[in-house]
């Protein structure tokens, strides 16, 4: 399970990172969605990866057999502040295309030949 959790952060990280590079604003704020979501993944497996644990300690269990909820908690609220972000990058991104008439992130159509 840990590799293919592994493997879902690589992919949104690269994807993340390819769509930061592009050169329209709207790729550009899905990219940093998708990288945002890899964090939040990458965050969350800290808290252990495990199926059936107890997430608080009771008094009769070790210490290495909890999930830590602190992470959850952490990616909760980064969930939630990320998708106020997008949002407002959203609106944003609206408001910039009206006033300069295109979504480009320098806001130059590039020359055609």
């Amino acid at each position: 399970m840990e590799v293919i959790f592994s493997m879902a952060i690589g992919v949104l990280a690269g994807a993340g990172i390819y769509l930061l590079l592009r050169p329209r604003s709207f790729q550009v704020i899905m990219g940093l969605s998708l990288l945002s979501y890899a964090v939040n993944l990458f965050i969350f497996g800290m808290g252990r990866l495990a199926t059936g644990a107890v997430p608080v300690l009771n008094g009769g269990v070790e210490g290495a057999t909890y999930t830590d909820p602190v992470p959850q908690a952490l990616v909760l609220t980064a969930i939630v502040i990320g998708f106020a972000v997008t949002a407002l990058f959203l609106v944003v991104l609206l408001a910039a295309r009206g006033l300069a008439g295109t979504d480009h992130v320098d806001s130059h159509e590039p020359e055609q030949e």
